[in-house]
């Protein structure tokens, strides 16, 4: 795929320039028009474009699922790549970068937003400096409220996770921790079961049946994924998973799909021995709210065995 920067227009809608024609260097007119505004909103822009820049560097391009090439000098993604991801146009992006005093629209902020894997903190950051409102602030509901973790302590001793539907995990009580393998000991970046279920040891020893788990989550991630194709976020993931497990590579290839359903789990732990478990999905907010599940013994000898996970995590908390 051959990237072109300076014959790129921003679609229909993404800015307030017209669609027409090439823009080039000596009239600029048929791209985003310069206007004349306060000095005080020099330093903003300045501060945006080095927002963008730093942002822009930090990805690889296999975080998003680019070749990276034998001739690549540019530290992370180059500005073409990111108009690309976000389909916006790329003299747009390059003149935001370069501090240029122009008119962008919240969705052009929103694609460069996407583009960029900003989180919601850095979101916010770069539509106040860009001086525009965010046309969709709360569309990602990751945020765990005091109430849903005091939700997540009152299910003690029952194992219980926040989840949103890329299977990352926002938030879980200390049963939990320590069903699968000690996730206070992971990285952020790995508190996600899709990854932790093809990559991490520990957590595929504890699950009994896993081949069939890996193939029903492979399912239900591609099922949720239908209505995020296009989002960096969930492209990322898949390329992640994709270059670090074979088995993650063969099942993907199969293009299952399965919808969410309840269903009893075996665990093998390596302290309290096996434990059935009946998972309970409910959702906390409108979709794509967080799902919160939730694991129940379904006979008494595995409701002791949690018991006696929860005992053994609150004597290693201290």
């Amino acid at each position: 795929m051959t990237l072109h920067v300076t014959a790129t227009q921003p679609a229909t809608g993404l800015g307030s320039g017209p669609d027409s024609g090439p823009v080039t260097a000596t009239r600029p007119a048929a791209g985003p028009v310069p206007v004349t505004a306060p000095r005080d909103n020099t330093a903003r822009r300045a501060e945006l474009a080095a927002f963008l820049r730093s942002r822009r560097e930090r990805i690889t391009p296999e975080q998003v699922g680019l070749p990276r090439g034998a001739r690549r000098r540019t530290p992370g993604l180059r500005r073409e790549e990111v108009a690309h991801l976000g389909a916006v146009g790329v003299t747009w992006y390059t003149w935001l970068e370069q501090a240029r005093d122009i008119h962008v629209s919240p969705q052009v902020l929103d694609a460069v937003a996407r583009a960029l894997l900003l989180d919601r903190a850095e979101r916010s950051h770069l539509f106040a400096l860009a001086g525009a409102v965010d046309p969709t602030p709360g569309r990602e509901c990751t945020t765990v409220t005091p109430a849903l973790r005091q939700v997540l302590r009152q299910l003690e001793p029952f194992p219980t996770v926040l989840q949103n539907s890329r299977f990352d995990i926002l938030a879980y009580n200390s049963t939990y921790s320590r069903l699968m393998c000690d996730l206070d000991a992971l990285p952020e970046e790995d508190r996600n079961c899709m990854w932790l279920a093809f990559t991490h040891p520990e957590w595929r020893a504890s699950v009994v049946d896993l081949d069939a788990t890996m193939r029903v989550m492979a399912a239900k991630f591609r099922a949720s994924m239908a209505e995020h194709v296009a989002e960096p976020a969930w492209k990322a993931l898949v390329a992640r998973l994709t270059e670090a497990s074979p088995e993650f590579r063969e099942i993907w290839a199969q293009h299952e799909v399965l919808r969410p359903v309840s269903a009893v789990k075996v665990f093998r732990h390596p302290r309290v021995g096996v434990l059935q478990l009946s998972a309970t999905s409910l959702w906390t907010g409108p979709n794509p709210g967080p799902k919160l599940l939730s694991y129940t013994p379904v006979d008494e000898t595995s409701r002791e065995r949690l018991e006696q996970l929860a005992e053994l995590t609150a004597l290693a908390a201290g």
